[in-house]
């Protein structure tokens, strides 16, 4: 089966946060865990450059903007290698077959009658890039960006008639499963319910030059998200062929975002396929914020948490490690510095490492290789279950799980003792069966820890001991 996965596109206006990280992490153990299943994948990610914060962003720094955007673009493209992750492709929205997209989808939504112009005043956040309803401000502030005043702007915009498709989008949201987690869908089919309002999709030219131009009318730049949104099937070589049939078509998509995302991918963009007459998608997953010290990271608190930092420390499986397990998919998780420290050190240093370590000195004294069976790399089916459910921390529990087992067999049989004594074969029958679970952990670590799992299984087929697989921190 064809199989279509994205995440956002991360805005280019700061260095990748820890919030993308765990999104895309996310969906390359779930692209991971297709491909091993036999699956046909196109996973993609890209980022997002047009808009008032990118250009905003750019001149504050002196800098020109597309210069601006070349450097974060790159800092974002450099996470494929730095987190071990396998997309198959990168979108930028300042590339030109972007731009050709974005502007072909405009041209089919304002076709079918769509897309109107007219005077309008608002409060505008420039955080969330949109003009915001009443029932999302608080106290004249945005609810998701309080630190940034709303700006009330009168302009003569486009607009997309969203509230036309109030009852097609409420058709779209009762299918099961067109949002995860359930209570997601509640919510949106809750928000649909009480009535949508059409919203602008561009600004005036003169106002932000930072866009992609309207077709037919130089006077205005395309909203960003109408632009951004549509990166999804430009990835595929929309509106040519390209990849777009095989896997949007005629494949399952699933769409990976942040919960505050909600509004935005499950109806403004669903509302434009449908005005386009494009297939919507199947499913999209959002999952939590990751807080730290019970707050929401921000450079002005100083709590932020790098990616790259987290690798330089832990290394790169260690860090999907610590998203996958101890990072909640859905509810939001608090993280701090000396969490990770506690969770690298109990669970890889003193659990995983020290397990493979004991069991494979062991075997390279006693034992000749092992060769394994089939039955010993499988994977079970609740496994599969659990990363295809996107239940992610239920899938490493289940292996440290087995790792907890392999532990507790090691303490009850003491094949150490026993080898020196006239049990020595049972000693040995022991040793072997351990060398087994270890390639059983390996086998189901091979989506979410990578290197470490073809680590363990070169270890076990050269019956060595492996160089420690998790240091300890100094």
């Amino acid at each position: 089966m064809a199989r279509y996965l994205t995440t956002t596109l991360p805005y280019v206006n700061a260095d990748p946060h820890i919030g993308f990280a765990l999104e895309i992490i996310q969906a390359d153990a779930l692209a991971r865990m297709w491909r091993l299943n036999g699956e046909d994948v196109f996973f993609t990610t890209g980022t997002d450059e047009h808009g008032q914060k990118i250009y905003e962003a750019a001149e504050k720094k002196g800098q020109g903007v597309k210069e601006y955007v070349d450097h974060y673009a790159n800092e974002v493209y450099k996470l494929r290698d730095v987190l071990g992750l396998t997309t198959d492709a990168f979108i930028r929205t300042t590339d030109e077959k972007h731009i050709r997209a974005a502007q072909e989808m405009w041209k089919r939504c304002e076709a079918k009658g769509d897309i109107y112009k007219k005077s309008y005043t608002g409060l505008y956040c420039v955080g969330c890039e949109a003009y915001k309803t009443e029932r999302e401000i608080e106290e004249r502030r945005c609810a998701l960006h309080p630190s940034l005043e709303l700006r009330e702007l009168t302009e003569e915009n486009y607009f997309f008639r969203l509230s036309a498709y109030q009852e097609k989008l409420l058709s779209y949201l009762a299918q099961s499963g067109s949002i995860v987690p359930e209570w997601r869908r509640e919510e949106a089919i809750n928000f649909v319910s009480g009535g949508l309002e059409d919203f602008s999709i561009s600004r005036q030219k003169e106002k932000l030059t930072w866009g992609v131009p309207v077709p037919g009318d130089d006077s205005q730049v395309m909203y960003v998200w109408f632009d951004a949104l549509t990166s999804y099937i430009s990835t595929l070589g929309w509106p040519e062929s390209g990849n777009f049939e095989k896997y949007w078509v005629e494949g399952t998509t699933v769409q990976m975002a942040g919960k505050d995302q909600v509004r935005f991918q499950s109806l403004m963009w669903q509302a434009m396929l449908m005005s386009a007459d494009i297939k919507n998608t199947d499913h999209v997953f959002y999952h939590g914020f990751i807080n730290s010290g019970g707050q929401r990271m921000s450079k002005s608190l100083g709590n932020v948490i790098s990616p790259y930092e987290l690798v330089e420390k832990y290394g790169t499986d260690a860090t999907r490690y610590l998203f996958l397990r101890h990072v909640h998919p859905v509810e939001d998780s608090d993280v701090t510095w000396e969490r990770l420290d506690e969770w690298y050190t109990a669970n890889l240093v003193n659990g995983l490492g020290n397990l493979v370590a004991r069991v494979m000195k062991l075997a390279e004294e006693h034992l000749t290789p092992v060769a394994l069976s089939k039955e010993d790399v499988t994977i079970e089916p609740a496994f599969t279950k659990m990363i295809e459910g996107f239940a992610f921390n239920e899938a490493m529990d289940l292996i440290f799980e087995h790792v907890g087992k392999g532990d507790e067999y090691m303490t009850e049989r003491e094949p150490y003792k026993k080898i020196k004594t006239d049990e020595k074969d049972i000693a040995l029958a022991d040793i072997e069966k351990l060398v087994r679970h270890l390639a059983k952990i390996a086998a189901h670590l091979t989506p979410i820890m990578p290197d470490t799992a073809e680590k363990i299984l070169n270890a076990v087929r050269e019956n060595k001991k492996p160089e420690n697989l998790f240091p300890r921190l100094t």
